[in-house]
């Protein structure tokens, strides 16, 4: 998921677990130790879970399927 966001049935299948498990068990132990953060668009690997786990993290504005930034910044703003 190249550090997400995924939604938790996503999660789930991937894992092969059940999401109510997830949710209740893996979940707020993951988020104590910032390893992952809850947002609307769904969970997100915390760059600390990618450092703990030997992962690069991806170039920022690329996680969740290759999307860029909406807006361009340019050097002069």
């Amino acid at each position: 998921f190249e550090g997400g966001p995924v939604g938790l049935n996503s999660l789930a299948v991937a894992m092969g677990e059940d999401a109510t498990t997830l949710e209740e068990v893996y979940e707020p132990f993951l988020i104590m130790e910032g390893f992952l953060q809850r947002t609307p668009q769904g969970r997100v690997a915390t760059p600390r879970a990618f450092r703990r786990f030997g992962y690069t993290l991806p170039d920022p504005g690329q996680a969740g399927g290759g999307q860029g930034t909406l807006f361009l910044m340019d050097d002069d703003d």
